[in-house]
């Protein structure tokens, strides 16, 4: 009930009389005065006037109630699970799928003390500056298509960026997110096979909000939301928006079965399109033009003599000639 009370509170904007809140969820006056104190205790700041009811006055404390209060999806974060701290909302993930864990549950962390990004690299995770989580996965469709989702993912953490802030993302194939050419989203999404089925999907993502002094290494090429758009961002209401994106543009690939339905708004929205990029395979490096994306998330790489290869994340990496991009 803490969460409806909050998620009321916030959408008036005003007061709120205790009986129309008893009258809403069927409870005493006594019940709601004790789950607005709750609140309070939290770190809400809830004005309780006679005869007006409760006003939110301060509307964010990070955390499960205040998550719970915004996200309303059918399926995207319906389950979901909050902790102060974790080692990894992935390992969190991994384990509820091996419990039978549903589709879209959610694994929020305020911070990681073992956070971890592609090909084994570390994810700084320091608490209450970001956004830490991890969705699990159910599909019905082949395992070759599960790498994909990564690519899903990016697409819907920029368009949330872009909802919430009206700055204009990029997307640094195939799972970077970017804000003025600088890394604010890394993503690492991990598959669970059962012979040769899907048993689940964990997709992680952390997400850099609020101004903060990045190590020496990921300095130059790490930024944040806040430090771009100078002003706070709500990380419940960015999370909001993402689970509402992801939802959507899930739905929509798990139909289409590939990339179809966002290959567009994806291109672009990619900064590797149209530069000259380095791609790193294990059989030799080469240099060509990146062009897009296809419907299976391959990058196309027209090379000098114009023929157009395409590159399978899995396989290689990508790199910009000319710096991080």
């Amino acid at each position: 009930m803490k969460a409806e009370i909050l998620a009321l509170l916030r959408e008036s904007g005003d007061y709120i009389s205790g009986q129309e809140l008893c009258s809403r969820f069927g409870v005493t006056r006594s019940a709601v005065w004790k789950a607005v104190g709750q609140l309070k205790r939290e770190g809400y700041e809830i004005e309780a006037v006679q005869n007006r009811g409760y006003k939110l006055v301060a509307s964010e404390v990070y955390g499960e109630n205040e998550l719970r209060s915004r996200i309303h999806t059918a399926w995207a974060g319906a389950e979901l699970h909050f902790q102060r701290i974790t080692g990894s909302t992935n390992l969190l993930a991994k384990q509820a799928g091996e419990e039978g864990a549903s589709h879209g549950a959610l694994f929020v962390a305020d911070e990681q003390t073992a956070g971890r990004g592609r090909r084994g690299r570390s994810w700084q995770s320091p608490p209450g500056a970001n956004i830490y989580f991890t969705i699990l996965l159910r599909p019905n469709f082949q395992p070759n298509q599960a790498s994909m989702l990564t690519l899903v993912m990016a697409h819907s953490v920029a368009a949330a960026i872009r909802r919430l802030t009206g700055l204009e993302p990029g997307i640094k194939w195939p799972n970077d997110v970017l804000l003025e050419g600088r890394k604010i989203c890394g993503i690492l999404t991990e598959m669970s096979l059962e012979r040769e089925y899907i048993h689940y999907v964990v997709c992680g993502v952390g997400i850099n909000v609020a101004v903060q002094e990045f190590p020496e290494e990921i300095r130059e090429n790490a930024t944040t939301v806040e430090a771009v758009c100078g002003r706070h961002i709500s990380k419940g209401e960015l999370l909001q928006y993402v689970m509402e994106a992801f939802e959507q543009d899930y739905d929509a690939f798990a139909a289409a079965g590939d990339l179809t339905p966002l290959l567009e708004s994806y291109n672009r929205m990619l900064v590797n399109r149209d530069r000259s990029v380095r791609v790193l395979d294990p059989k030799g490096e080469w240099e060509g033009i990146a062009r897009g994306i296809n419907s299976r998330g391959e990058l196309l790489v027209e090379n000098a003599e114009g023929a157009v290869t395409t590159v399978y994340a899995g396989e290689v990496s990508v790199r910009g000639i000319y710096g991080y991009v």
